[in-house]
């Protein structure tokens, strides 16, 4: 079917289409802008964050739990370690974290192994790190992510991964100290980890005073944060 010609409606005493008469906003040969949409999400969506959330939770208690009941010492390390340490000061404004990150002595791997492999993890080797995913469909990125006391996440890093000497309990379960964390964190300066010193400063973990307890080849990270927090 041909348009019709502008102004037909008009001659024939029809009243204008509108989908055929140009509006002010909308001339002859231009796109109809898109209108806008709304999204509506219905509770199911909360249930299903909800449960997210405890799997990833009910993974790391089931994780510490196998290496305890083992004899292994360990720590918790990464975002869950940052949530506990914020958590004591806002909890409010603790993130989610998929993944748990475990620090233990490389002497005690084999023995952490067979612990992780009996509550149901298998063991995989992936980009350059040792991994515990939970089960056969169990994706990388939630994973049991091991690091090793005293060596270097990866080999440009300026500072290795603190060993086990200090600890802290938290809900049942050993965190990391907290300037180690600190350093840990400052040492690997991913977007992620950036956040997650964002969120310590933001909640009054971290301030220009903690600077004077940083080696001198990581203040300037700090600095950065600290002097540009939106950066």
């Amino acid at each position: 079917m041909m348009p019709r010609a502008a102004g037909w409606d008009r001659l024939h005493g029809m009243a204008p289409s509108p989908h055929h008469s140009p509006s002010p906003e909308h001339r002859i040969g231009e796109e109809t802008p898109p209108k806008p949409t709304v999204v509506r999400f219905g509770f199911d969506v909360l249930d299903r964050v909800e449960q997210a959330v405890a799997m990833v939770k009910e993974r790391l208690k089931r994780a510490v739990t196998a290496l305890e009941a083992a004899g292994v010492p360990y720590a918790v390390v990464g975002g869950h370690a940052v949530a506990a340490w914020v958590s004591q000061i806002d909890p409010a404004a603790v993130r989610t974290t998929v993944d748990v990150d475990i620090l233990i002595a490389r002497v005690d791997f084999d023995r952490a192994r067979a612990a992780l492999e009996a509550a149901g993890f298998i063991h995989s080797f992936t980009f350059g790190i040792d991994i515990f995913v939970d089960g056969p469909e169990g994706k990388a990125r939630e994973a049991v992510h091991i690091i090793f006391a005293g060596e270097r996440v990866k080999p440009g890093d300026s500072v290795p991964a603190p060993d086990l000497s200090a600890t802290a309990a938290f809900e049942g379960y050993k965190i990391v100290e907290f300037d180690r964390l600190l350093v840990m964190k400052l040492t690997a300066f991913r977007d992620k980890d950036r956040t997650h010193l964002r969120d310590m400063i933001d909640v009054g973990l971290i301030d220009a005073a903690t600077l004077d307890r940083l080696a001198p080849e990581l203040r300037p990270r700090l600095e950065q944060l600290l002097n540009n927090p939106d950066g």
